[in-house]
């Protein structure tokens, strides 16, 4: 899975996070380096769609970011129809 907007909500899921920890944390769990620009190109689709939007300001110069009630589901909705593709490669490759 290499979607930009995907990883940063899957990032997203377990609490907020400002853009540098986003992409160790994405690097770490999915094994995918994503450049600045990738990144805050993806932080502003979502920020568009309402699925994101920056936390409450802290002291730290970093602009970190949540996940909203309607990025929360549409990651759901996302991860369920990745996991039904996953079931059925892993299916048919048991059959083959």
């Amino acid at each position: 899975m290499s979607d930009p907007a995907l990883l940063v909500l899957a990032s997203l899921a377990d609490g907020d996070k400002h853009g540098y920890a986003m992409m160790e944390d994405i690097e770490r769990f999915a094994g995918v380096r994503l450049g600045p620009g990738t990144l805050y190109g993806a932080i502003t689709r979502l920020e568009q769609h309402g699925w994101i939007r920056p936390a409450k300001s802290s002291d730290d110069r970093r602009q970190p970011y949540t996940l909203s009630a309607e990025g929360r589901r549409h990651l759901e909705e996302q991860l369920s129809g990745l996991n039904q593709i996953v079931r059925t490669g892993l299916k048919r490759l048991r059959q083959a």
